[in-house]
């Protein structure tokens, strides 16, 4: 589960990075690199043991 997290992150990061260097897509382009933030938080939270 924790790889297709990661994955997921990724792919968000970069379809993010492609809009906002190619063209402006506004709010949606800054909604996907928060998703893959958020993604990437809880791939950490969930590795650590507490």
């Amino acid at each position: 589960m924790r790889n297709i997290l990661y994955i997921v992150a990724i792919v968000l990061v970069i379809v993010w990075a492609t809009g906002f260097f190619a063209y402006s897509a506004g709010y949606l382009i800054h909604l996907l690199l928060v998703i893959a933030l958020i993604s990437i938080l809880l791939g950490i939270i969930k590795r650590k043991d507490f």
